[in-house]
Protein backbone atom coordinates (compact mmCIF):
# COMPACT_ATOMS: atom_id res chain seq x y z
CA UNK A 1 0.00 0.00 0.00
CA UNK A 2 3.12 2.24 0.74
CA UNK A 3 4.97 1.67 -2.22
CA UNK A 4 1.38 2.17 -4.38
CA UNK A 5 1.04 5.24 -2.40
CA UNK A 6 4.22 6.56 -3.54
CA UNK A 7 4.14 5.62 -6.86
CA UNK A 8 0.81 7.65 -7.47
CA UNK A 9 2.96 10.57 -5.26
CA UNK A 10 5.72 10.65 -7.78
CA UNK A 11 2.74 10.13 -10.68
CA UNK A 12 1.22 13.65 -10.16
CA UNK A 13 4.16 15.17 -8.34
CA UNK A 14 7.61 14.92 -10.87
CA UNK A 15 7.87 16.92 -14.30
CA UNK A 16 8.04 13.93 -16.66
CA UNK A 17 10.00 16.33 -18.71
CA UNK A 18 12.36 17.60 -16.02
CA UNK A 19 12.94 13.96 -13.43
CA UNK A 20 15.34 14.51 -10.87
CA UNK A 21 18.66 13.85 -12.25
CA UNK A 22 20.05 10.44 -11.06
CA UNK A 23 16.61 9.03 -9.26
CA UNK A 24 15.01 6.32 -9.93
CA UNK A 25 11.17 6.96 -9.70
CA UNK A 26 10.33 3.55 -9.28
CA UNK A 27 8.52 2.84 -5.38
CA UNK A 28 11.05 0.88 -2.41
CA UNK A 29 11.58 1.54 0.52
CA UNK A 30 13.94 4.46 0.59
CA UNK A 31 17.28 4.12 3.10
CA UNK A 32 17.99 7.86 3.33
CA UNK A 33 14.56 10.25 2.24
CA UNK A 34 15.87 13.86 1.71
CA UNK A 35 12.83 16.10 3.36
CA UNK A 36 13.09 19.85 2.39
CA UNK A 37 10.30 21.79 4.29
CA UNK A 38 8.97 25.13 2.73
CA UNK A 39 5.54 26.52 3.98
CA UNK A 40 4.09 29.84 2.00
CA UNK A 41 3.59 32.01 5.20
CA UNK A 42 6.84 33.33 6.06
CA UNK A 43 6.21 36.73 8.03
CA UNK A 44 9.69 37.90 8.67
CA UNK A 45 10.57 38.17 4.88
CA UNK A 46 7.43 37.62 3.18
CA UNK A 47 7.88 34.92 0.39
CA UNK A 48 11.15 34.21 1.52
CA UNK A 49 11.68 30.38 0.16
CA UNK A 50 11.03 31.40 -3.08
CA UNK A 51 12.70 34.85 -3.09
CA UNK A 52 15.88 35.85 -5.09
CA UNK A 53 19.50 35.76 -3.34
CA UNK A 54 22.82 35.64 -5.37
CA UNK A 55 20.54 35.27 -8.50
CA UNK A 56 18.35 32.02 -7.92
CA UNK A 57 15.35 31.83 -5.48
CA UNK A 58 16.56 30.67 -1.93
CA UNK A 59 14.78 26.97 -2.25
CA UNK A 60 16.89 26.20 -5.35
CA UNK A 61 20.08 26.28 -3.27
CA UNK A 62 19.07 23.63 -1.05
CA UNK A 63 17.48 21.34 -3.97
CA UNK A 64 20.73 21.84 -5.69
CA UNK A 65 22.50 20.48 -2.75
CA UNK A 66 20.41 17.50 -2.47
CA UNK A 67 20.50 16.55 -6.03
CA UNK A 68 24.48 16.51 -5.74
CA UNK A 69 24.64 14.24 -2.77
CA UNK A 70 25.23 10.57 -3.64
CA UNK A 71 23.91 9.15 -0.62
CA UNK A 72 20.58 10.21 -0.23
CA UNK A 73 18.24 8.28 -2.38
CA UNK A 74 16.01 10.58 -3.38
CA UNK A 75 14.41 13.72 -1.77
CA UNK A 76 10.64 15.32 -1.61
CA UNK A 77 9.71 19.56 -0.63
CA UNK A 78 6.63 19.53 1.30
CA UNK A 79 4.71 22.41 1.07
CA UNK A 80 1.26 23.83 0.92
CA UNK A 81 2.22 27.00 -1.80
CA UNK A 82 1.58 26.43 -5.50
CA UNK A 83 4.13 28.67 -6.37
CA UNK A 84 6.56 27.34 -4.23
CA UNK A 85 5.86 24.02 -5.91
CA UNK A 86 5.99 25.05 -9.25
CA UNK A 87 9.84 26.66 -8.47
CA UNK A 88 10.32 23.33 -6.78
CA UNK A 89 9.73 21.28 -9.70
CA UNK A 90 11.08 24.27 -11.90
CA UNK A 91 14.41 22.85 -10.49
CA UNK A 92 14.14 19.50 -10.45
CA UNK A 93 12.74 18.28 -7.41
CA UNK A 94 9.42 16.38 -6.44
CA UNK A 95 6.70 17.78 -4.32
CA UNK A 96 4.92 16.43 -1.92
CA UNK A 97 1.66 18.63 -1.25
CA UNK A 98 1.49 19.22 2.69
CA UNK A 99 -2.44 19.83 4.39
CA UNK A 100 -2.53 23.41 5.56
CA UNK A 101 -3.10 22.61 9.14
CA UNK A 102 0.65 21.60 8.66
CA UNK A 103 1.26 25.31 7.34
CA UNK A 104 0.53 27.47 10.22
CA UNK A 105 3.05 29.44 12.12
CA UNK A 106 2.19 26.97 15.07
CA UNK A 107 2.75 23.70 13.21
CA UNK A 108 6.14 22.08 14.00
CA UNK A 109 9.07 19.85 12.07
CA UNK A 110 8.03 17.12 13.82
CA UNK A 111 4.51 16.54 12.62
CA UNK A 112 5.73 17.82 8.58
CA UNK A 113 8.36 14.90 9.01
CA UNK A 114 5.33 12.43 10.30
CA UNK A 115 3.06 13.20 7.75
CA UNK A 116 5.93 12.64 5.09
CA UNK A 117 6.25 9.21 6.42
CA UNK A 118 2.73 8.49 6.06
CA UNK A 119 2.92 8.66 2.66
CA UNK A 120 6.86 7.44 1.59
CA UNK A 121 8.00 4.73 3.44
CA UNK A 122 11.93 5.50 4.38
CA UNK A 123 14.60 4.08 6.65
CA UNK A 124 15.88 7.65 7.89
CA UNK A 125 14.92 10.80 7.04
CA UNK A 126 17.44 13.79 5.98
CA UNK A 127 16.09 17.09 6.92
CA UNK A 128 17.17 19.92 4.45
CA UNK A 129 16.04 23.36 5.43
CA UNK A 130 16.25 26.46 2.65
CA UNK A 131 16.84 28.79 4.92
CA UNK A 132 19.99 27.26 5.85
CA UNK A 133 21.42 27.61 2.13
CA UNK A 134 25.16 27.99 2.32
CA UNK A 135 26.38 24.14 2.24
CA UNK A 136 29.99 22.69 1.41
CA UNK A 137 30.65 20.51 -1.32
CA UNK A 138 29.81 16.83 -0.18
CA UNK A 139 28.35 18.29 3.61
CA UNK A 140 25.09 16.18 3.48
CA UNK A 141 27.00 12.60 2.44
CA UNK A 142 29.58 13.66 5.12
CA UNK A 143 26.64 13.70 7.59
CA UNK A 144 25.00 10.24 6.76
CA UNK A 145 28.77 8.82 6.97
CA UNK A 146 29.01 9.91 10.27
CA UNK A 147 25.59 8.54 11.00
CA UNK A 148 26.10 5.47 9.99
CA UNK A 149 29.89 5.25 11.62
CA UNK A 150 28.43 6.32 14.96
CA UNK A 151 25.33 4.30 14.60
CA UNK A 152 23.59 7.21 15.63
CA UNK A 153 20.08 7.79 16.31
CA UNK A 154 20.25 11.49 14.92
CA UNK A 155 22.81 13.69 14.00
CA UNK A 156 22.94 17.34 13.39
CA UNK A 157 25.18 19.92 11.93
CA UNK A 158 26.36 23.44 14.36
CA UNK A 159 28.89 25.11 16.32
CA UNK A 160 29.91 25.60 19.87
CA UNK A 161 27.53 28.59 20.96
CA UNK A 162 28.97 31.07 23.99
CA UNK A 163 26.15 32.92 24.15
CA UNK A 164 24.93 33.60 27.71
CA UNK A 165 23.25 36.69 29.49
CA UNK A 166 24.57 39.73 30.49
CA UNK A 167 25.24 39.45 34.28
CA UNK A 168 25.34 36.01 34.88
CA UNK A 169 28.64 35.00 34.26
CA UNK A 170 32.11 36.64 35.31
CA UNK A 171 34.30 34.30 33.57
CA UNK A 172 36.43 35.53 30.27
CA UNK A 173 34.60 34.21 26.48
CA UNK A 174 37.62 31.67 26.33
CA UNK A 175 37.02 30.34 29.51
CA UNK A 176 33.24 29.67 28.78
CA UNK A 177 32.33 25.96 27.67
CA UNK A 178 29.85 26.43 25.87
CA UNK A 179 27.59 23.92 24.07
CA UNK A 180 26.53 22.43 20.83
CA UNK A 181 23.67 24.69 18.58
CA UNK A 182 22.11 23.27 15.82
CA UNK A 183 22.64 25.54 13.15
CA UNK A 184 19.77 24.11 10.79
CA UNK A 185 21.93 22.84 8.06
CA UNK A 186 21.44 19.03 7.91
CA UNK A 187 19.80 16.74 10.22
CA UNK A 188 19.92 12.81 10.33
CA UNK A 189 17.35 11.27 11.66
CA UNK A 190 16.10 7.46 12.57
CA UNK A 191 12.48 7.29 10.56
CA UNK A 192 11.51 5.38 13.68
CA UNK A 193 12.48 8.17 15.88
CA UNK A 194 10.05 10.01 14.21
CA UNK A 195 6.92 7.86 14.42
CA UNK A 196 6.97 7.71 17.74
CA UNK A 197 7.03 12.16 17.81
CA UNK A 198 10.53 12.01 18.40
CA UNK A 199 13.35 13.80 16.71
CA UNK A 200 16.25 12.62 19.35
CA UNK A 201 17.09 9.48 20.56
CA UNK A 202 19.64 8.45 23.13
CA UNK A 203 22.83 8.49 21.07
CA UNK A 204 23.16 12.04 19.12
CA UNK A 205 25.86 12.80 16.54
CA UNK A 206 27.34 16.01 15.88
CA UNK A 207 29.12 17.90 12.64
CA UNK A 208 30.91 21.00 13.15
CA UNK A 209 30.16 23.61 10.30
CA UNK A 210 32.08 26.68 9.28
CA UNK A 211 31.08 30.04 10.07
CA UNK A 212 29.86 30.69 7.00
CA UNK A 213 27.66 27.41 6.71
CA UNK A 214 25.98 28.52 10.52
CA UNK A 215 24.35 31.41 8.91
CA UNK A 216 20.02 30.78 8.96
CA UNK A 217 18.03 32.99 7.54
CA UNK A 218 15.24 34.46 9.98
CA UNK A 219 15.27 37.96 9.16
CA UNK A 220 16.64 40.38 6.86
CA UNK A 221 19.86 41.13 7.50
CA UNK A 222 20.06 37.19 7.66
CA UNK A 223 19.28 37.13 4.09
CA UNK A 224 21.48 39.96 2.94
CA UNK A 225 24.40 38.08 4.79
CA UNK A 226 23.94 34.37 3.32
CA UNK A 227 23.79 36.46 0.17
CA UNK A 228 27.23 37.74 0.28
CA UNK A 229 28.39 34.44 1.38
CA UNK A 230 26.47 32.28 -1.37
CA UNK A 231 27.82 35.15 -4.26
CA UNK A 232 31.83 34.46 -2.67
CA UNK A 233 31.33 30.77 -2.48
CA UNK A 234 30.86 30.56 -6.67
Amino acid sequence: MKDKKYKEILRHCVPQDKPSEGRNNLPRRLKYLGVIPARGGSKSIPRKNIKKIAGKPLIAWTIEAAKKSKRVDDFIVSTEDDEIAEVSRKFGAKVLPRPKNLATDTATTLSVLQQVLKEIPAENIVLLQPTSPARSKGLIDKCIKEFERGKFDNLGTGFICKFMEYGSYSKRRQELKGFFYDDGNVYVIKADLIKNGKMFGEKVGRIFTSREENVEIDEEFDFWLAEQILKKAR
